[in-house]
C-alpha cells in the first residue's frame, strides 16, 4: 500500500549477469515442470561448465539454503532473484555444495557465493542444469528480455535485463 501511495521502485532497469560460467538456456528447455512452466516465476537457466557461482546481481542475501543447492538474491530495486543450481540437489542434503555466504550478507554482481561439485551432481542428481528465476516476476517485472547464448561468464555476461513495473 505505501509502495502505491509513494511511487516505491517504479521503472527501475536491473541487469543480471551470469551467475555461472556455460550456456543459458529458455526455462522451456529445464526438465522439471516447476521451473519449465515457471511456476515460481520467470527467467532462464544455465547448463554450467563448473561449479563457481556468483551474484547475479547487487543486492542481499535473504535466503541461503541449509543444504547451500539455491540462494535468494534480492536488490534494492525490489527483485527477488533465485539461483537454484541442478535439479533435485535438494535429495543430495548439501553434499559436494560450499556456501559462502549468509542471510543478510550484502552482495554486488559477480561476488563468490557457492561452489559445488559438478562430477558429484552429474553422479546423483537428476541435472546440472541451473535455473535462474525471479520468483515476483508477476508483481515487479514490466518489462523482461532474457539473452540466450551458447557461452557466457560468470559474474561478466548480461542474461536479463528487465524494467520494474
Amino acid at each position: 500500500m505505501l509502495k502505491k501511495l509513494f511511487g516505491g521502485n517504479k521503472n527501475v532497469e536491473e541487469n543480471l549477469v551470469a551467475p555461472l560460467s556455460g550456456k543459458v538456456v529458455s526455462l522451456d528447455e529445464v526438465p522439471d515442470p516447476v521451473f519449465s512452466q515457471r511456476m515460481m516465476g520467470d527467467g532462464v537457466a544455465i547448463q554450467p561448465d563448473n561449479g563457481k557461482v556468483v551474484s547475479p546481481v547487487d543486492g542481499e542475501i535473504v535466503q541461503l539454503f541449509p543444504t547451500n543447492h539455491a540462494v535468494g538474491i534480492k536488490t534494492k530495486s525490489g527483485v527477488e532473484v533465485l539461483v537454484h543450481i541442478g535439479l533435485e540437489t535438494v535429495s543430495m542434503e548439501g553434499e559436494g555444495f560450499e556456501g559462502h555466504i549468509t542471510t543478510g550478507d550484502k552482495v554486488k554482481a559477480g561476488d563468490h557465493l557457492i561452489t559445488f561439485d559438478t562430477a558429484l551432481v552429474e553422479e546423483k542428481a537428476k541435472s546440472t542444469i541451473t535455473p535462474v528465476v525471479i520468483t515476483n516476476y508477476d508483481d515487479i517485472v514490466e518489462n523482461f528480455e532474457p539473452s540466450y547464448s551458447d557461452s557466457v561468464q560468470a559474474g561478466e555476461t548480461s542474461i536479463i535485463t528487465l524494467k520494474t513495473k
